[in-house]
Protein backbone atom coordinates (compact mmCIF):
# COMPACT_ATOMS: atom_id res chain seq x y z
CA UNK A 1 0.00 0.00 0.00
CA UNK A 2 1.38 3.40 -0.99
CA UNK A 3 2.22 5.80 1.82
CA UNK A 4 3.54 9.32 2.13
CA UNK A 5 6.84 11.00 1.41
CA UNK A 6 8.38 14.21 2.78
CA UNK A 7 8.46 17.17 0.39
CA UNK A 8 11.07 19.84 1.28
CA UNK A 9 10.64 23.48 0.20
CA UNK A 10 13.46 25.46 1.75
CA UNK A 11 16.09 25.69 4.46
CA UNK A 12 15.86 28.52 7.00
CA UNK A 13 17.50 29.54 10.30
CA UNK A 14 15.48 27.96 13.07
CA UNK A 15 13.28 30.23 15.18
CA UNK A 16 10.74 28.96 17.73
CA UNK A 17 8.08 31.37 16.45
CA UNK A 18 8.69 30.90 12.71
CA UNK A 19 6.41 27.93 12.19
CA UNK A 20 3.42 29.73 13.65
CA UNK A 21 4.23 33.17 12.17
CA UNK A 22 5.14 32.11 8.62
CA UNK A 23 3.43 28.78 8.12
CA UNK A 24 0.29 28.91 10.23
CA UNK A 25 -2.58 28.12 7.88
CA UNK A 26 -0.27 27.75 4.86
CA UNK A 27 -0.93 24.78 2.61
CA UNK A 28 1.69 23.62 0.18
CA UNK A 29 2.00 21.01 -2.53
CA UNK A 30 -0.94 18.60 -2.73
CA UNK A 31 -2.80 21.04 -0.46
CA UNK A 32 -0.96 19.65 2.58
CA UNK A 33 -0.08 21.72 5.69
CA UNK A 34 3.54 22.79 6.06
CA UNK A 35 5.73 22.39 9.15
CA UNK A 36 9.39 22.74 10.14
CA UNK A 37 11.89 19.94 10.72
CA UNK A 38 14.69 21.16 12.96
CA UNK A 39 18.34 20.18 13.22
CA UNK A 40 20.42 22.41 15.48
CA UNK A 41 20.25 26.02 14.28
CA UNK A 42 18.64 25.07 10.97
CA UNK A 43 15.20 23.98 9.87
CA UNK A 44 13.57 22.78 6.68
CA UNK A 45 10.00 23.56 5.66
CA UNK A 46 8.31 20.27 4.71
CA UNK A 47 4.96 18.69 4.10
CA UNK A 48 3.70 15.16 3.68
CA UNK A 49 2.82 14.24 0.08
CA UNK A 50 1.38 11.04 -1.42
CA UNK A 51 3.90 8.55 -2.73
CA UNK A 52 1.59 7.85 -5.67
CA UNK A 53 2.39 11.35 -7.01
CA UNK A 54 5.93 11.89 -5.75
CA UNK A 55 7.81 8.62 -6.14
CA UNK A 56 10.61 8.73 -8.70
CA UNK A 57 8.49 7.00 -11.33
CA UNK A 58 5.50 9.25 -10.67
CA UNK A 59 7.62 12.41 -10.91
CA UNK A 60 9.06 11.30 -14.23
CA UNK A 61 5.55 10.87 -15.58
CA UNK A 62 4.43 14.23 -14.20
CA UNK A 63 7.20 16.01 -16.11
CA UNK A 64 4.99 15.62 -19.17
CA UNK A 65 1.97 17.17 -17.42
CA UNK A 66 2.29 20.94 -17.67
CA UNK A 67 -0.84 21.59 -15.60
CA UNK A 68 0.49 19.45 -12.75
CA UNK A 69 3.88 21.14 -12.93
CA UNK A 70 2.30 24.59 -12.81
CA UNK A 71 0.12 23.72 -9.79
CA UNK A 72 3.07 22.21 -7.97
CA UNK A 73 5.36 25.14 -8.78
CA UNK A 74 2.78 27.66 -7.58
CA UNK A 75 2.29 25.84 -4.30
CA UNK A 76 6.04 25.45 -3.81
CA UNK A 77 6.61 29.14 -4.53
CA UNK A 78 3.84 30.21 -2.15
CA UNK A 79 5.51 28.39 0.76
CA UNK A 80 8.94 29.83 -0.05
CA UNK A 81 7.57 33.37 -0.33
CA UNK A 82 5.69 33.03 2.95
CA UNK A 83 8.97 32.14 4.64
CA UNK A 84 10.92 34.84 2.80
CA UNK A 85 8.57 37.49 4.22
CA UNK A 86 9.76 36.53 7.72
CA UNK A 87 13.34 35.27 7.48
CA UNK A 88 16.28 34.43 5.27
CA UNK A 89 15.33 31.53 3.04
CA UNK A 90 17.34 29.09 0.96
CA UNK A 91 14.89 27.72 -1.63
CA UNK A 92 15.20 24.08 -2.65
CA UNK A 93 14.55 22.73 -6.08
CA UNK A 94 11.01 21.88 -7.13
CA UNK A 95 10.06 18.32 -6.11
CA UNK A 96 12.87 17.77 -3.60
CA UNK A 97 11.50 14.68 -1.85
CA UNK A 98 12.78 12.46 0.99
CA UNK A 99 11.50 9.33 2.65
CA UNK A 100 10.57 11.01 5.93
CA UNK A 101 11.34 13.78 8.43
CA UNK A 102 14.21 11.79 9.90
CA UNK A 103 16.02 11.77 6.58
CA UNK A 104 15.46 15.53 6.20
CA UNK A 105 16.94 16.16 9.67
CA UNK A 106 19.96 14.04 8.76
CA UNK A 107 20.53 16.03 5.56
CA UNK A 108 20.42 19.26 7.56
CA UNK A 109 22.87 17.89 10.09
CA UNK A 110 25.31 16.61 7.48
CA UNK A 111 25.18 19.84 5.48
CA UNK A 112 24.98 22.23 8.39
CA UNK A 113 28.17 24.14 7.61
CA UNK A 114 27.33 24.58 3.92
CA UNK A 115 23.71 25.56 4.61
CA UNK A 116 24.72 28.04 7.31
CA UNK A 117 27.28 29.64 4.99
CA UNK A 118 24.74 30.06 2.20
CA UNK A 119 22.14 31.52 4.55
CA UNK A 120 24.69 34.00 5.90
CA UNK A 121 25.51 35.08 2.34
CA UNK A 122 21.82 35.65 1.53
CA UNK A 123 20.84 37.41 4.75
CA UNK A 124 19.53 40.92 4.12
CA UNK A 125 19.21 40.38 0.36
CA UNK A 126 16.46 39.68 -2.15
CA UNK A 127 16.49 38.62 -5.78
CA UNK A 128 15.44 41.08 -8.49
CA UNK A 129 14.82 40.06 -12.08
CA UNK A 130 15.81 42.30 -14.99
CA UNK A 131 14.62 41.41 -18.50
CA UNK A 132 15.54 43.39 -21.60
CA UNK A 133 13.33 43.16 -24.68
CA UNK A 134 13.45 44.35 -28.25
CA UNK A 135 9.90 45.50 -28.85
CA UNK A 136 8.02 43.74 -31.65
CA UNK A 137 8.45 45.52 -34.98
CA UNK A 138 5.33 46.76 -36.81
CA UNK A 139 3.82 44.08 -39.01
CA UNK A 140 4.09 46.19 -42.16
CA UNK A 141 7.15 48.50 -41.92
CA UNK A 142 7.33 51.41 -44.30
CA UNK A 143 9.64 51.02 -47.26
CA UNK A 144 13.07 52.55 -46.53
CA UNK A 145 12.99 54.75 -49.63
CA UNK A 146 11.35 55.08 -52.99
CA UNK A 147 12.14 52.07 -55.16
CA UNK A 148 14.53 52.54 -58.05
CA UNK A 149 12.99 52.24 -61.54
CA UNK A 150 14.58 48.81 -62.04
CA UNK A 151 13.13 47.62 -58.73
CA UNK A 152 9.72 49.05 -59.55
CA UNK A 153 9.69 46.80 -62.59
CA UNK A 154 11.04 43.86 -60.63
CA UNK A 155 8.90 43.02 -57.56
CA UNK A 156 11.38 40.34 -56.50
CA UNK A 157 14.22 42.83 -56.23
CA UNK A 158 12.02 45.24 -54.28
CA UNK A 159 11.05 42.44 -51.90
CA UNK A 160 14.69 41.53 -51.27
CA UNK A 161 15.52 45.18 -50.65
CA UNK A 162 12.74 45.44 -48.08
CA UNK A 163 13.88 42.22 -46.40
CA UNK A 164 17.45 43.53 -46.15
CA UNK A 165 16.09 46.68 -44.57
CA UNK A 166 14.06 44.68 -42.04
CA UNK A 167 17.09 42.56 -41.10
CA UNK A 168 19.20 45.69 -40.66
CA UNK A 169 16.57 47.27 -38.41
CA UNK A 170 16.47 44.11 -36.30
CA UNK A 171 20.26 43.93 -36.05
CA UNK A 172 20.40 47.57 -34.98
CA UNK A 173 17.71 46.98 -32.34
CA UNK A 174 19.58 43.99 -30.93
CA UNK A 175 22.83 45.97 -30.78
CA UNK A 176 21.00 48.71 -28.89
CA UNK A 177 19.49 46.16 -26.49
CA UNK A 178 22.90 44.59 -25.87
CA UNK A 179 24.30 48.04 -25.14
CA UNK A 180 21.46 48.61 -22.65
CA UNK A 181 22.39 45.33 -20.93
CA UNK A 182 26.00 46.52 -20.64
CA UNK A 183 24.86 49.86 -19.24
CA UNK A 184 22.65 48.13 -16.68
CA UNK A 185 25.56 46.02 -15.48
CA UNK A 186 27.71 49.13 -15.18
CA UNK A 187 25.00 51.13 -13.41
CA UNK A 188 24.29 48.51 -10.73
CA UNK A 189 27.90 47.63 -10.04
CA UNK A 190 28.36 48.26 -6.36
CA UNK A 191 24.63 47.96 -5.68
CA UNK A 192 24.06 44.27 -6.46
CA UNK A 193 26.10 41.68 -4.61
CA UNK A 194 25.82 39.05 -7.33
CA UNK A 195 24.36 38.51 -10.79
CA UNK A 196 23.03 35.33 -12.40
CA UNK A 197 22.54 34.98 -16.15
CA UNK A 198 19.53 32.97 -17.32
CA UNK A 199 18.63 31.86 -20.81
CA UNK A 200 16.40 34.42 -22.57
CA UNK A 201 12.78 33.33 -22.58
CA UNK A 202 10.97 32.37 -25.73
CA UNK A 203 7.35 31.74 -26.68
CA UNK A 204 4.77 31.74 -23.89
CA UNK A 205 7.46 32.14 -21.22
CA UNK A 206 8.49 35.49 -22.68
CA UNK A 207 5.18 36.98 -21.57
CA UNK A 208 4.25 40.21 -23.32
CA UNK A 209 5.36 41.16 -26.82
CA UNK A 210 8.93 41.57 -27.95
CA UNK A 211 12.06 39.46 -28.10
CA UNK A 212 13.78 38.72 -24.83
CA UNK A 213 17.46 39.65 -25.20
CA UNK A 214 18.57 39.31 -21.57
CA UNK A 215 17.05 37.53 -18.59
CA UNK A 216 19.18 38.27 -15.54
CA UNK A 217 18.81 38.06 -11.79
CA UNK A 218 20.56 40.25 -9.25
CA UNK A 219 21.08 39.70 -5.53
CA UNK A 220 20.46 43.09 -3.94
CA UNK A 221 20.64 44.25 -0.31
CA UNK A 222 17.21 45.29 0.94
CA UNK A 223 18.32 48.85 1.71
CA UNK A 224 19.62 49.38 -1.85
CA UNK A 225 16.55 48.05 -3.70
CA UNK A 226 15.10 51.47 -4.56
CA UNK A 227 18.43 52.78 -5.81
CA UNK A 228 18.96 49.58 -7.80
CA UNK A 229 15.63 50.03 -9.62
CA UNK A 230 16.38 53.68 -10.39
CA UNK A 231 19.76 52.82 -11.87
CA UNK A 232 18.30 50.07 -14.04
CA UNK A 233 15.66 52.41 -15.44
CA UNK A 234 18.29 55.10 -16.04
CA UNK A 235 20.39 52.69 -18.07
CA UNK A 236 17.50 52.19 -20.51
CA UNK A 237 16.74 55.88 -21.04
CA UNK A 238 17.08 57.14 -24.59
CA UNK A 239 16.76 53.69 -26.16
CA UNK A 240 13.56 53.65 -28.23
CA UNK A 241 12.24 50.22 -29.09
CA UNK A 242 13.85 48.68 -25.99
CA UNK A 243 11.81 47.64 -22.96
CA UNK A 244 13.24 46.78 -19.55
CA UNK A 245 11.09 44.89 -17.04
CA UNK A 246 12.09 44.71 -13.37
CA UNK A 247 10.46 42.11 -11.13
CA UNK A 248 10.86 41.38 -7.45
CA UNK A 249 11.66 41.22 -4.70
CA UNK A 250 11.84 37.43 -4.80
CA UNK A 251 13.29 34.75 -2.61
CA UNK A 252 16.86 34.15 -3.90
CA UNK A 253 16.15 31.16 -6.14
CA UNK A 254 19.00 32.02 -8.51
CA UNK A 255 21.57 32.22 -5.72
CA UNK A 256 20.87 29.08 -3.70
CA UNK A 257 24.33 27.81 -4.60
CA UNK A 258 25.77 24.67 -6.20
CA UNK A 259 24.86 21.42 -4.53
CA UNK A 260 22.03 22.81 -2.42
CA UNK A 261 19.48 22.43 -5.19
CA UNK A 262 20.49 18.89 -6.08
CA UNK A 263 17.32 16.87 -5.75
CA UNK A 264 17.35 14.03 -3.30
CA UNK A 265 15.88 10.72 -4.34
CA UNK A 266 13.72 9.20 -1.66
CA UNK A 267 16.00 7.29 0.64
Amino acid sequence: MAGNLCYAYAVVPFSPSLERAALGGVHGVADRPVALVRSGELAAAVSSVPETDFSQAALEAHLEDLDWLERTARAHHAVVESLAARTTVLPLRLATVYLDDTRVARVLEEGQEAFAGLLARLTGHAEWGVKVYVEAAPSAPAAPAAAAPAEAADPGRAYLRQRRHQHQVRRDAWRTAEEVVRRIDAEVRGLASERARHRPQRGRLAGTGGENVANDAYLVPHELAGEFRRHVHRAAEGSPGIRVDITGPWAPYSFAGPGVQEGAAPG
